[in-house]
């Protein structure tokens, strides 16, 4: 069976300060590693005062099913598909969802907006894949 990777990039709708948004964080990435697990989903999400980021990958029905769920929450909006294609490995295959950006100072997202100003017309599916993968082994370096 193939597997598939999926890159989107959404506006994010996540109101109050910042502890609020914080555990409004903790209960998405429970929820979404519960889910996940079940299907065989794995990845990994970061956010933005602005934007969420996220690489799932998996059977193909199962991420299609996950990002469909995905699009129906209202914490998002202005859900931007970058990529979806078959993969030989998975990159984020020990997680059902990492959360990268959290331990690496400033890094949410970091490097995105001065290469592309997080502009969907100039952000590519790889360069989201390939920037949360950085920022999770630098994550793993730092704990």
């Amino acid at each position: 069976m193939t597997d598939y990777r999926l890159v989107y990039y959404s506006a994010n709708r996540l109101n109050g300060t910042a502890e609020q948004k914080e555990a409004d964080i903790d209960t998405i990435l429970a929820r979404s590693r519960r889910n996940n697990d079940s299907v065989g989903v794995t990845g990994a999400l970061t956010f933005s005062d602005g934007y969420f980021a996220q690489v799932l990958e998996g059977p193909q029905g199962a991420v299609e099913v996950t990002f469909e769920r995905i699009q129906q929450d209202g914490r998002h909006s202005d859900v931007h598909l970058l990529e979806f294609v078959p993969i030989a490995d998975r990159t984020f295959s020990n997680w059902s969802m990492a959360y990268v950006g959290k331990a690496v100072e400033g890094s949410k997202l970091a490097g995105l907006g001065a290469t592309t100003g997080f502009d969907p017309a100039k952000i590519s599916g790889q360069q989201l894949f390939e920037r949360l993968r950085d920022l999770l082994l630098a994550e793993q370096a730092v704990a």
